[in-house]
């Protein structure tokens, strides 16, 4: 499908692949290029007319959208999430959709130990307390003012055990952790001599560390709930880099300010941006940062990378990775 020489490509929201310092020239090469930085939802459509290739990362695409847009023939989802385009509609309409996928591993598994790491050393409070000058008035010749942890010997449980959290159990055997994983369909594992298999309750009880990997179902939403909450060590760590909605968000609210688990690093929430009175804003030994795992440059890069491929792929007649084939 050579359409290059006629293809019109629409970028509905490109600020968070691309805020300024990575460059749309392989893009542009292929037709012409209109970037958005941001595209609200009434404006998708008069910004998209005459368009055969739109994309997006978050942007919402209705089938009511692809009906007023009779030129379009393909959406690049700037994402591995592609939950935001009606992908049943874009079958019935004759509109392929391709998602990028992989590029984050090794970004999001990276996030996962710098949240961790955080909740063992208290690291930002004791510098913080450094540089106001709890050091120069102390007493001896180190202090802290929070309980360290090492996380060599303990238990990870990764629920999600796919390419990221794989990643993840690579890292943590680096630290010299024991792992329990779970997923949907066990492959072979056996090569890992610190790893076996566990159902979610027992990774539940057993784990000292549980990081969360898993995609955003009907089975997963609200996984961590309260019971499952009752259910951890009251010295364990949760960590959630996948979607905020697998927790029970006022759940571990509660389960943080009665010390029912240590404490809780997460990238992800249930609404993002969220409120000014969501339930977990100023929870207590929660770390949080605003969904940004995925977003070191070399990250965005080979995601830049792949949405190229991807759309190259399609006017070649071979499309990959779309996901409503």
């Amino acid at each position: 499908m050579d359409m290059s020489s006629s293809l019109k490509m629409v970028v509905l929201d490109g600020y968070t692949l691309n805020p300024g310092d990575l460059s749309w020239k392989t893009l542009q090469a292929r037709g012409e290029l209109t970037v958005y930085d941001r595209t609200p939802k009434e404006k998708v459509v008069p910004r998209s007319e005459g368009a055969t290739v739109l994309f997006t990362n978050k942007t919402p695409i209705t089938g009511e959208m692809m009906q007023q847009l009779p030129d379009l023939s393909y959406i690049g989802v700037m994402a591995t999430g592609f939950d935001q385009v009606d992908v049943q509609a874009a079958r019935e309409q004759g509109v392929t959709v391709s998602n990028a996928a992989g590029y984050s591993t090794d970004s999001v598994a990276q996030l996962v130990f710098a949240l961790l790491l955080e909740l063992c050393h208290h690291t930002r409070v004791h510098s913080d307390q450094v540089m106001d000058g709890a050091w120069c008035r102390s007493k001896d010749f180190s202090f802290w003012n929070h309980s360290l942890v090492e996380l060599s010997g303990k238990t990870m449980g990764i629920i999600g055990f796919g390419t990221i959290g794989q990643r993840v159990a690579d890292i943590a055997t680096g630290f010299g952790m024991n792992l329990l994983g779970h997923r949907r369909t066990p492959d072979d594992q056996s090569a890992r001599s610190n790893f076996r298999w566990a159902s979610i309750d027992e990774i539940l009880e057993a784990s000292d560390v549980l990081s969360l990997h898993c995609p955003l179902v009907p089975e997963t939403e609200g996984l961590i709930s309260t019971d499952s909450l009752k259910r951890m060590q009251s010295s364990a760590f949760l960590i959630n880099t996948s979607r905020g909605a697998v927790i029970d968000e006022p759940a571990l609210r509660v389960a943080l300010e009665e010390g029912e688990i240590a404490g809780a690093g997460l990238d992800v929430l249930s609404s993002e941006p969220p409120s000014t009175d969501h339930p977990l804003l100023g929870a207590p030994n929660c770390v949080m940062t605003p969904h940004f795992a995925w977003a070191t440059v070399e990250s965005r890069q080979r995601l830049m990378e792949i949405v190229v491929q991807n759309l190259d792929a399609f006017l070649k007649g071979e499309p990959e990775n779309v996901v409503n084939g």
